[in-house]
């Protein structure tokens, strides 16, 4: 981001001191704990794969978040707390996790539980942030005006044909019972026409304005919403990708070994219309599913270069701290399933990267184990604000300056289920090797009712349950002592 100066007053006990620093010293008086005052721009995305061109996958056109990425550190493994919009935002903006906050539906709202949380934007707030929200931060319906300086604004524009959102200048929309419309659908529409173009123009407005304004400095949280479903973007996204080219699962099938009830195949994709029944999808649609969802990523990036390019252009960039995250994973047909809602890999992991203005590590990349409730206390530790004792995360600073550093052992997820009279949560841990996830009664989570081994090392997309199999029992208890002792045992090394 660019080179510029900014000049700034701060109170030391009795004596005021006037600093003027470029980015590279802005960057390290904040990370060696000088009480500077960050701006932070938080930009969270939804549904989106950690499947990006800086994560390496070469089919996916995403050259703003590449250009962020090649600016900051880049997670590699980064695991979300639950793989469903609500619960994973609201641990994420709580720094507590689901059993902490009673999340695991998409109803419930924190506040019902843990009416005194204080949450990550709301703690800015009372040390002296202007913080503001647009589009999807919290999940749709379960705003918290607590967290706010002022009300959350929301596009009007929509992100997809439904019963209220069909275009009078359009062609014909077909709705599914639901009142839905097409899974896939390219529109020959400008940008701003669909909700993320839309949220940009506001973020590009807004940070016009905060240029404008003395201090305080800012908190922004800017919420794009695709590759959400439905699958619609502007006809240029999609002609960026020929289908024909789009590589498939490499696994459409089922775990072997594991419980029937551990993968569903994904519910939501059958509210939209134009869905066949038949599962598995053909191959013709499976592809025509995968390019939609490239092409929403394709326009999602374009939306946030927009935002970028503002924060480079009015000289904010210097003193602004930058993360963009996903809310979850999500799932392109890998075993035999789409959408989310699972503890396997495809959709616990997360999207993770961060731009601290001079950092040391940009443009790398760190394969330690984060989550992402570990989010709230890396901000507001580079921040220098105090941490709430309610935290269930670990702030991840210490890796900005040396990604390499010998970190978590563990990170830990869960996802309830019910099958027949059963309530169930299942509880996974991902180590650095395996993945363990113990399905347990949730009234009583003595009894287990189904356990998953995945050796990452010989088996990565999960196929085989190792449980069962000779020879794994002392791995298989080994692992159980560290999932028992949970996230509380696998703090970093100090």
């Amino acid at each position: 981001m660019k080179q510029s100066s900014i000049c700034s007053s701060l109170a030391l006990g009795a004596t005021v001191v006037v600093l003027i620093f470029n980015n590279q010293v802005f960057g390290a008086a904040l990370l060696a704990g000088a009480p500077v005052k960050p701006n932070i721009l938080f930009i969270a995305v939804d549904d989106l794969r950690p499947e990006l061109g800086c994560y390496g996958v070469k089919e996916i056109q995403s050259p703003n978040l590449d250009r962020l990425a090649k600016r900051g550190l880049v997670f590699d493994r980064a695991y979300c707390q639950q793989a469903v919009c609500s619960p994973s935002r609201t641990s994420l903006l709580t720094g507590t996790r689901p059993d902490t906050t009673k999340v695991w539906d998409l109803a419930t709202h924190f506040r019902k539980a843990q009416p005194d949380l204080v949450t990550l934007p709301q703690l800015f707030k009372e040390n002296g942030y202007h913080t503001a929200a647009m589009g999807k931060i919290y999940h749709s319906g379960l705003d918290d005006a607590a967290s706010w300086s002022v009300p959350t604004r929301y596009p009007k524009a929509p992100h997809g044909a439904g019963a209220r959102e069909v275009d009078p200048d359009g062609p014909k929309v077909v709705l599914s019972k639901k009142g839905r419309g097409a899974v896939v659908e390219p529109v020959a529409r400008p940008d701003n026409s669909l909700h993320d173009g839309e949220l940009a123009d506001m973020a590009v407005a807004t940070l016009k304005e905060l240029k404008t304004k003395p201090q305080p400095p800012f908190f922004l949280a800017v919420g794009f919403i695709k590759p959400h479903l439905p699958f619609n973007a502007p006809q240029k996204y999609f002609d960026r990708y020929d289908p024909a080219k789009i590589p498939l699962a490499p696994n459409p099938f089922y775990p072997v070994g594991a419980p029937k009830y551990a993968v569903v195949p994904g519910g939501e994709v059958n509210s939209y219309s134009g869905v066949p029944a038949e599962r598995p999808f053909s191959e013709a649609f499976a592809r025509k599913l995968k390019h939609g969802y490239y092409a929403c990523v394709s326009y999602m990036d374009a939306q946030v270069g927009r935002v970028l390019d503002e924060l480079d252009r009015s000289g904010l960039s210097s003193n602004t701290i930058v993360i963009l995250w996903g809310d979850h994973g999500w799932k392109l047909g890998e075993h035999q399933a789409w959408c989310k809602h699972t503890n396997v890999e495809n959709d616990t992991r997360a999207p993770l990267m961060i731009y601290v203005p001079g950092m040391a590590s940009s443009g790398q990349h760190t394969a330690a184990l984060v989550e992402l409730v570990d989010i709230y206390p890396t901000l507001a530790e580079l921040a220098g604000l105090p941490l709430p004792k309610t935290l269930e995360g670990i702030s991840f600073k210490p890796l900005l300056t040396d990604p390499q550093k010998n970190w978590k052992p563990a990170a830990f997820s869960q996802y309830p289920r019910s099958t027949g009279d059963k309530k169930l949560m299942g509880y996974t841990m991902r180590t650095d090797r395996y993945r363990l996830t113990r399905w347990v009664e949730r009234e009583n989570q003595r009894k287990v009712d189904a356990v998953e081994l995945y050796d990452h090392q010989t088996d990565p997309q999960e196929n085989t349950n190792l449980v069962a199999q000779a020879g794994n029992q002392a791995l298989v208890e080994k692992l159980t002592a560290q999932w028992e002792a949970g996230w509380r045992g696998a703090l970093p090394p100090k």
